[in-house]
């Protein structure tokens, strides 16, 4: 070797400012949903309520549908049994758009109300796994009540006990790169005020604006990268923003192209970052008579499942009726999917051949798919290991990149 070693030296300081940590927060187990629920209809018992009006409605109404087809007695015994033990893993308390302006004394006591129940929920142990609350936005009208409202909520809450693990704001109507600054100084206040480690927020992106700046870049990617490392995920807000890239009511969807556009950005914008995509929702609800619930949910089983093939693995849910068709797709769509990518990854792993030739990154892909099977609850662990000839860890190794080149 002959090249001057003090070319590789100049290399490292050239590209030191490339070589930091990367902005998004660490999530260990992704949430397959957001249950979003009206501040003021938010009570200590909301989880468990929702889990048995969604047993009630597939008794009423079932058999579920997948995307495929009919779901069969393994998926079908699956979302029983998370219905009947997990039937909400992520829940954001909304103060925005479900919620309204009701008036300041009103958001005063509902704000401290919906805290002092989510503390009783998380002492009594029926709090989600991950929780949070959607403020107003920071547009000049709301702003004021969106810090306020926040501010009272952290009191509230703080004042019965430590801050729920996995607990994070969703900040609407993101339309500045200012406004996300404005966020994380907001949060490091907080941080000091009621001595939190870190509170993390979500962007949800539902403006043009945060897709496409008047100078022709694209704001979202810069906002990620200014979160100060506080950035828990970004959200598809579906009818905010279709409505505003003037797409008629009656056609405003998860599939129309205006929004597969959007979230193709939002997933660009956040690969390589550790920054979770969630898809949005669909207005269409499981509610009227046997036949309009069935053609609801074969409508949000289809939706969910094609948000899953697209890379978008966590959506809206805002109905408890929504919940079996979530489980149901989110199931079928990795059983069905768990002989072949269990196959390929062995393959991969003993440099064999099923026909297709497999690089590192696509090893990752498929770890990551048996991971996720396993973490929603598709999958047992051994199962998965077994069927893909690894161990546990090297499952976890390979989702992570770890030892799959």
């Amino acid at each position: 070797m002959t090249l001057d070693p003090r070319v590789a030296d100049r290399l490292d300081t050239l590209l030191a400012a490339d070589d930091v940590t990367r902005p998004g927060v660490a999530v260990a187990r992704q949430p397959v949903h957001t249950v979003y629920v009206p501040a003021d209809r938010f009570t200590a018992a909301t989880v468990g309520e929702w889990g048995a009006s969604a047993l009630a409605a597939l008794d009423a109404h079932g058999p579920l549908p997948t995307a495929g087809g009919e779901a069969d007695d393994v998926v079908d015994a699956l979302v029983r049994a998370k219905l009947a033990t997990e039937p909400i893993e992520d829940l954001r308390i909304d103060f925005e758009d479900g919620y309204g302006s009701p008036g300041d004394g009103t958001e005063d006591t509902d704000a401290r109300a919906a805290a002092t129940a989510l503390a009783r929920a998380v002492a009594d142990g029926s709090a989600p796994r991950h929780t949070g609350i959607r403020m107003k936005s920071l547009e000049s009208p709301d702003r004021r009540r969106g810090i306020r409202t926040l501010d009272l909520f952290l009191e509230t809450v703080l004042a019965a006990g430590p801050l729920p693990g996995g607990f994070r704001v969703t900040l609407p109507k993101v339309t500045t790169v200012r406004q996300v600054e404005a966020m994380v100084e907001l949060c490091a206040a907080l941080d000091d005020e009621y001595g939190l480690p870190t509170l993390n927020f979500e962007l949800q992106v539902e403006t043009p604006q945060a897709i496409l700046g008047p100078d022709g870049t694209v704001p979202l990617a810069r906002m990620i990268h200014c979160c100060a490392g506080r950035c828990a995920g970004l959200h598809f807000g579906t009818y905010d923003y279709s409505a505003s890239v003037g797409i008629a009511a009656a056609h405003q969807s998860l599939e129309h192209p205006a929004a597969d556009y959007a979230k193709a950005v939002m997933q660009v914008a956040a690969a390589g970052t550790g920054t979770p995509v969630c898809d949005g929702s669909t207005n269409i609800l499981p509610v009227g008579d046997g036949q309009q619930v069935r053609a609801a949910w074969a409508l949000h089983a289809r939706l969910v499942r094609r948000s899953l093939e697209r890379g978008f693995y966590q959506g809206w849910d805002l109905h408890p009726a929504q919940l079996p068709t979530r489980f149901a797709a989110t199931f079928g769509f990795y059983r069905s999917g768990l002989p072949a990518a269990a196959g390929r990854l062995r393959a991969y792993r003993q440099r064999s051949s099923l026909g297709v030739l497999d690089e590192p990154a696509t090893a990752k892909a498929l770890a990551r798919f048996l991971h996720r099977a396993v973490d929603c609850g598709a999958a047992e662990l051994g199962e998965v290991s077994a069927l893909a000839g690894v161990t546990p860890a090297e499952l976890g190794d390979l989702a992570a990149g770890v030892g799959s080149s």
